[in-house]
């Protein structure tokens, strides 16, 4: 189940708020900049799927993005990059789609930390310039949909601050 889980950053092991509800989560985060929203795949995507298979399974709300934002590209995601562990930001908005797994993605927006548990059907939209990490877990095992503007990938800007290792983790 999603959930958003929000921390003031000087108090890591106690949460300020907890919300499961999508509407309560989306709402919340919309305050912030952040988007958030739960997708309906078309059609059954099967174990194995090819990246255009999943891509053509959510191409009707991929596209509608594109229009409204001005993206310009796709691609598919399976593979975690423990580096994104560490607080960083990036020059372009992070739009990742959860069409399998799930991941922790944790924002620092001022004293708050807001960690963003997202699972199969999340769309999560960081805008460029938000402090973030990204946990996928000791054992990842997801498909994401990157939309995107930089075809290289956006790049990631480590803060070097040490902060991420004080919030809990995805698989704590």
């Amino acid at each position: 189940m999603s959930s958003l889980t929000v921390y003031h950053q000087s108090t890591p092991d106690i949460p300020n708020k907890v919300l499961t509800h999508l509407e309560d989560i989306a709402a919340t985060l919309a305050e912030q900049g952040v988007r958030f929203e739960r997708w309906q795949a078309a059609a059954a995507i099967q174990a194995g799927a090819s990246d255009q298979d999943v891509i053509g399974a959510y191409q009707a709300s991929i596209d509608a993005l594109k229009a409204e934002k001005g993206y310009a590209g796709v691609e598919v995601t399976r593979e975690a990059d423990a580096r994104l562990l560490a607080e960083h930001t990036c020059d372009e908005d992070q739009l990742r789609f959860f069409a399998a797994g799930r991941g922790l993605f944790s924002l620092r927006i001022e004293d708050y930390i807001y960690a963003v548990l997202c699972e199969k059907g999340d769309l999560i939209g960081v805008p460029a310039g938000v402090r973030h990490w990204l946990d996928l877990g000791e054992e990842p095992r997801f498909v994401a949909i990157r939309v995107f503007n930089q075809v290289q990938g956006s790049v990631a800007n480590f803060t070097g601050d040490k902060i991420a290792a004080d919030f809990p983790r995805l698989d704590d």
